[in-house]
């Protein structure tokens, strides 16, 4: 658990620190809005923001904490990225669809956030409703809801303009004097004593080589984690940057800094996230469902075909024939959802006799041979006049993405991607191809079923 300790100038006189809820402003006025921008283009780690850490995505375990928050009200996700729009929308966040503009590799966070904060007040309060915003980076797989609250109370009740998160840092930092020539020559020389035996190699940039005290006896700095960071709304517009006026510096566990940027770096979180997550989301509640979806929560069942109603192995014979196993339990399920009079349909990417032919047994209808399923199944919703809103759907990988960003109940299979779970509004603890179905078919129909 981290320690955050805001160090700002005295409470300002009329600042709460209870929000009043998550859909309404906090006491005081305002909304406070945390932005995570979370574009598709990463090159170091490709596809870095849906990377799952804890067997959660980034962009969901941002999310998460964001929302546990006691003084945030609202969050969204600024992405340029379908996948990363529908893990953003199963995590519980809003999604604000980026413009190409600020979405390549010269674009600043700053520009994604002021985007973000005018796009969601011109669907809320309008302009100016927002008292805090802030910038919240999902490549920190470890920052906590009470890192959150440190940044926001700085600024509400400590009077800053600014806050960010930092860490203890008790290093010796040093710095290659022939590779600091071009900086020098722009003026942003370090200041250290010009002597001739620091023309060349290795200098202190935050210390004397010649003098080394004890760690008590240095002063303490600190780093910039990148984890959270926290601007007054009306000077972040003025200003257009992350820091203006009085900074608030808001200390945290040191244990838990990590900023993915390479494939490294995603390798030791997923090492550390045992250790440093505890008990798992599922048992702390704040992330999976609270409860799975009835009857009452749906109008309408769509359902992938492998990996959902298979298992995903394929076996070819001596002429080419592709042959799969499917579960009669399933089929049991889904002739109870349509006895109960539940529009069903399988919809598949592949183009396959197999799928058509399960189809026909099963007495479904069926679109197969699907590049955009999101298309096709926004389009079947028109047609039998069905909100996409009351549809579940089943997937198992990364290709369901578009569907489940659709979808008001989007559902993973156990053992789908751990992007498609962390997408998910429900998991099924069975398998595709070993009875998921029928399990989705129990949560609906309830007692029902076995009528």
């Amino acid at each position: 658990m981290s320690t955050s300790e805001p160090a700002g100038r005295a409470s300002a006189p009329g600042t709460s620190t209870t929000a009043e809820g998550r859909d309404g402003e906090r006491a005081g006025g305002g909304r406070v809005l945390a932005v995570i921008p979370a574009r598709g283009g990463s090159k170091g780690v490709p596809a870095k923001n849906l990377a799952a850490v804890g067997g959660v995505p980034l962009v969901a375990r941002a999310v998460r904490e964001c929302r546990a928050s006691r003084l945030v009200t609202d969050v969204v996700v600024s992405t340029d990225d379908p996948g990363i729009a529908a893990a953003a929308r199963g995590a519980g966040a809003d999604v604000i669809q980026r413009p190409t503009a600020i979405a390549g590799d010269t674009a600043t966070s700053e520009a994604a956030v002021l985007h973000a904060m005018d796009a969601h007040e011109a669907g809320h309060d309008g302009p100016g409703s927002t008292r805090v915003v802030l910038l919240v980076q999902c490549t920190s797989p470890f920052i906590t809801r009470e890192d959150i609250d440190g940044v926001v109370g700085a600024i509400l009740d400590g009077g800053a303009d600014t806050a960010l998160t930092v860490a203890p840092f008790h290093g010796f930092v040093w710095r290659d004097a022939d590779e600091a020539g071009e900086a020098d020559a722009t003026g942003e020389a370090d200041a250290r004593t010009a002597t001739a035996g620091e023309a060349s190699g290795g200098f202190g940039v935050n210390h004397d080589k010649s003098f080394r005290p004890r760690r008590q006896d240095r002063p303490q700095d600190l780093l910039e984690t990148g984890a959270a960071y926290g601007m007054r709304a009306d000077g972040f517009r003025v200003h257009k940057h992350r820091f203006f006026g009085h900074t608030a510096l808001v200390r945290t566990d040191a244990a838990r800094v990590l900023e993915i940027d390479d494939p490294h770096d995603l390798e030791r979180a997923r090492a550390l996230a045992p250790l440093l997550d505890g008990p798992g989301p599922k048992a702390r509640g704040d992330y999976l469902p609270t409860h799975l979806p009835t009857r009452d929560d749906i109008d309408a069942v769509v359902i992938d075909f492998d990996g959902t109603q298979t298992d995903d192995r394929v076996l070819i014979d001596s002429e080419g024939r592709e042959l799969v196993a499917v579960h009669r339990g399933d089929g049991l399920g889904i002739a109870a959802m349509r006895r109960a009079g539940i529009p069903l349909l399988i919809l598949s990417t592949e183009q396959n006799p197999v799928v058509a032919a399960r189809a026909r047994k099963l007495r479904v209808p069926v679109l197969h041979g699907i590049d955009r399923k999101d298309l096709a199944l926004k389009q079947w919703c028109e047609e039998q006049g069905i909100a996409p809103e009351r549809v579940l759907y089943v997937g198992n990988d990364v290709n369901d993405l578009p569907c489940f960003g659709l979808v008001g109940w989007p559902v993973a299979v156990a053992g789908a991607h751990d992007v498609v779970r962390g997408a998910a509004r429900a998991v099924t603890s069975t398998p595709g191809g070993d009875g998921a179905i029928r399990e989705i078919a129990s949560w609906i129909l309830g007692k029902e079923l076995s009528s």
